[in-house]
């Protein structure tokens, strides 16, 4: 829906656009053109009143006594005529094909040329486009056109997401100030101190040579105070690249922090100093007036903590009408997403690496009408509070599990979602480093409603129904490594759509759907065969099972908990709205 326009701003929209497209005609008709550019044999007729108006670069050639002020004809080096081409449409009809592939030239030909509405529609258009793969390049190439937005927004993306940049080649290839810049931010979102430390040492591990000197300016920017005093003893100081160094510098920064954990901090003098320094002076032929400089301690000693340094253990409730995540530490509810793309019967997991992802469910397009029927993979974004679409599955589907092993996300049997009688024992693989999907082994059985979950490699696969609608109490396991299916121990209870997850190394199913109704029974599957099973009195809302053996309720009533799937991840709190 278009946005209303401001009736006091109309007359200025209406004379704007009169202005833009009388310019226009101007220069189709070649119509009081006084000024012609020259580039590499190329001819650009203009108005040397337009290129005044939007270029300082102009403004200073043509308002200047110069020779060449005075010229019809302007020569430019080091452009080339189809970028500079685009640069003069804009100026003339507001209209650029900017692309990823030509958006650094015209960026640099907005900067030569001090043209601050390109170089603004370049910006925003990187701002958009930020991502794993480009967000280092963008950020250096904002420090290199000295473009304060662009470098913030892309190093502040950076630091969103540090545990995955840090591994990247572009990260190694980071310049001292670069990497210093990123280090150095209270947005760094890393749970520990010791990751900066340890990204720090792969980054002059990469070209230790050439980078060691740099080890004294760039070891400021961690704040060694937030380490255990074991990982500053035992890893920092005896680190081969610290041990090894032979700066006085950094053994002084060393017994700083550990004078600072005794209760000890350097003694600091304010510093004296001359505003509008000795130019101004001299320009100005008087003595400059003292003032005083606040004097903060050193980077090493700072003890503020960083932005991932607020992750909680919280519980995850992903369902059609939104997302909502619980902290049972402190009994506190909030919005993490009030997307409503999520489609019923869906799959939720989160990864390792506490990345969180929902694949399939029954989705109908109403408005393709060649194929309605589509299966959903999604990623969460935290910093955004939203959804990433992914490459969808091959094959959609719904009522299946889903799992991860070796890097990959396997998603297991299900019913297919085009010819919906179909129960499937197909298994698709979602590699996450090429992000594509491939299909592996089948399940020994076609099942749907089942319970799928992942242990050092394993997937297990628990319960669900067959063809003929029956309950089973099966279980069986695949080894992404052997790429093999075993048989296991099965279930008491048959039953399917039931709860399970894995806790030290057991592996607990809950509730569910049997062949004569709903049931409360939960039993536990131990690696080494051993198993029990328990009967908690009630399993509504959200129940805790206490070591000792007993159901405890903590909240009832929560929104957003009707049919929801539940997972346990780590969020920042600090961009969730409290409910």
């Amino acid at each position: 829906m278009a946005v209303p326009i401001n009736p006091t701003d109309e007359p200025r929209l209406y004379q704007q656009t009169l202005l833009q497209d009388g310019l226009s005609d101007l220069l189709e008709n070649s119509n009081l053109v006084d000024c012609v550019l020259k580039i590499k044999g190329k001819e650009f007729p203009c108005h040397r009143l337009v290129l005044c108006a939007c270029s300082a670069y102009f403004r200073g050639i043509f308002l200047s006594d110069l020779d060449e002020s005075k010229k019809k004809e302007v020569v430019l080096e080091d452009v080339e005529p189809g970028v500079m081409g685009l640069v003069l449409k804009y100026l003339y009809t507001s209209n650029i094909n900017v692309t990823e592939q030509n958006v650094q030239d015209i960026f640099a030909v907005a900067n030569m040329f001090q043209i601050p509405s390109v170089f603004t529609v370049c910006v925003s258009f990187l701002q958009k486009r930020l991502s794993f793969s480009n967000c280092l390049a963008i950020f250096r190439l904002g420090l290199m056109l000295d473009c304060p937005r662009l470098a913030v927004s892309a190093r502040n993306y950076a630091c969103e997401r540090f545990q995955f940049i840090s591994r990247d080649l572009d990260f190694l290839q980071l310049g001292p100030s670069e990497l210093a810049a990123i280090l150095a931010s209270d947005a760094l979102n890393v749970e520990t101190e010791e990751m900066v430390f340890e990204s720090l040492m792969k980054w002059v591990a990469h070209d230790a040579e050439n980078r060691e000197k740099e080890i004294p300016r760039l070891l400021d920017c961690v704040r060694l105070r937030l380490v255990s005093e074991d990982y500053l003893r035992d890893t920092v100081e005896k680190h081969k690249l610290i041990s090894s160094s032979s700066s006085q510098e950094v053994e002084e920064m060393l017994q700083m922090v550990k004078d600072a954990r005794g209760g000890k901090l350097p003694d600091l003098k304010a510093i004296k100093s001359k505003a509008g320094g000795a130019d101004a002076d001299e320009a100005s032929g008087e003595e400059g007036e003292e003032q005083e400089e606040e004097v903060l301690l050193p980077g090493i000693l700072n003890d503020n903590l960083r932005y991932g340094m607020f992750l909680r253990d919280l519980m995850f409730l992903v369902s059609d009408t939104g997302v909502m995540a619980y902290d049972p530490a402190g009994n506190d509810c909030y919005v993490a997403s009030l997307s409503t793309q999520i489609p019923k019967n869906h799959a939720s997991l989160v990864t390792k690496e506490n990345q969180i992802f929902v694949a399939g469910g029954l989705f109908v397009d109403e408005l393709n009408k060649e194929d309605p029927l589509s299966s959903y993979f999604l990623q969460y974004d935290p910093a955004n509070a939203d959804w990433i679409g992914m490459p969808p599955i091959p094959s959609p589907r719904f009522l299946f599990g889903m799992a991860e092993a070796a890097n990959c996300i396997f998603v297991v049997g299900g019913k297919a979602l085009k010819d919906q009688d179909q129960t499937l024992d197909s298994v698709m693989v979602y590699d996450r480093q090429t992000l594509k999907w491939s299909e592996c082994e089948p399940t020994p059985y076609p099942v749907y409603g089942h319970a799928t979950v992942s242990h050092d490699d394993l997937i297990y696969v628990i319960g669900g129904k067959e063809d003929s609608k029956k309950c089973l109490s099966t279980m069986c396991a695949y080894n992404a490594k052997t790429l093999e299916w075993q048989d296991l121990a099965p279930m008491k209870c048959a039953r399917s759509l039931f709860g399970a997850t894995v806790h030290g190394d057991k592996i607990y199913v809950a509730a569910g759907v049997t062949d004569t109704g709903l049931t409360n029974t939960v039993e536990v599957y131990d690696i080494a065969d051993d198993h029990e099973e328990l009967v908690p009195k009630e399993m509504n809302d959200i129940w805790r099972f206490n070591e000792d053996g007993k159901w405890l309720g903590i909240l009832r009533n929560m929104q957003y908990a009707t049919g929801a799937t539940i997972l346990g991840v780590r969020l920042n709190t600090l961009r969730l709205t409290k409910m």
